[in-house]
C-alpha cells in the first residue's frame, strides 16, 4: 500500500509543492539578516527604524508594522516605526516585500 502511494502522481505533486514551500521559507529566513543595516546604535532594547519597500506602502503594510511598534509616518516607499524591539528586526525583514531596514535618522 505505501509503495503504491509513493509512486502515485498526486504524491509527487504534493512532495514537490512541499519542497517549494520549504525552500521559499528557507530563502526568506536566510535573506532577512542581509536586509538589516549594520549601523544601528548599540544602546537600548528598542530602536526607531525606517522600513523601505519596493513600492508605496498600503494600509496592510502599515497595520502589520504597527504590531511591532508605533508607525509615525511614511516617506514615499518607506514606513517609520518607533519603539521596535531589536529581537523583532529579523522578523520584520522576513517578508519578500521588505527591501531594507535601517535606523531612523535623528529628527526623522
Amino acid at each position: 500500500m505505501w509503495r503504491d502511494a509513493l509512486r502515485s502522481r498526486k504524491t509527487h505533486v504534493l512532495l514537490a509543492a512541499l519542497a517549494c514551500y520549504l525552500g521559499w521559507q528557507l530563502w526568506l529566513t536566510l535573506a532577512a539578516p542581509g536586509k538589516i543595516a549594520a549601523n544601528f546604535p548599540s544602546a537600548g532594547e528598542k530602536v526607531n527604524i525606517l522600513i523601505t519597500l519596493p513600492f508605496p506602502p498600503e494600509r496592510f503594510h502599515v497595520q502589520l508594522f504597527q504590531t511591532y511598534g508605533r508607525v509615525s509616518g511614511t516617506q514615499e516607499n518607506a514606513v517609520e516605526v518607533r519603539g521596535v524591539k531589536r529581537a523583532d528586526l529579523e522578523t520584520l525583514a522576513r517578508p519578500y516585500w521588505v527591501s531594507r531596514i535601517e535606523p531612523l535618522p535623528p529628527g526623522g
